[in-house]
């Protein structure tokens, strides 16, 4: 059975930051370009990074780059997404996807609320 399960979401104010994790089971982890994907209250999933299998190379949206930074262990089959600077606009469900842009499956998500 495949599980996805985020982690690490919560209130923060803004300015601060977090640390999202993602641990997977059912699927051989280490071989799979991984990302994260969010969904604003009232709005569509966004894609907000990816990263290869071995961890050498990632890709950000510019409403994220240069904030947020990927991150995986293929021994502990885990993904990670750190957040800093953080934003009212980042407030939202963080979802880890299988596979590039929206993903082939997604984990349930963390909430991540940024507000004062």
């Amino acid at each position: 059975e495949v599980q996805m399960v985020e982690s690490g979401g919560g209130l923060v104010q803004p300015g601060g930051s977090l640390r999202l994790s993602c641990a997977v089971s059912g699927f051989n982890f280490g071989i799979h370009v991984m990302g994260w994907v969010r969904r604003p209250p009232g709005k569509g999933l966004e894609w907000l990074s990816t990263i290869d299998s071995d961890g050498r190379s990632a890709d950000y949206a510019d409403s994220v780059k240069d904030r947020f930074t990927i991150s995986r262990d293929n021994v502990k089959s885990t993904l990670y997404l750190q957040l800093n600077s953080l934003k009212t606009e980042d407030t939202g469900m963080y979802y880890c996807t299988q596979g590039s842009g929206y993903g082939v499956r997604r984990g349930q998500g963390t909430q991540v609320t940024v507000s004062s």
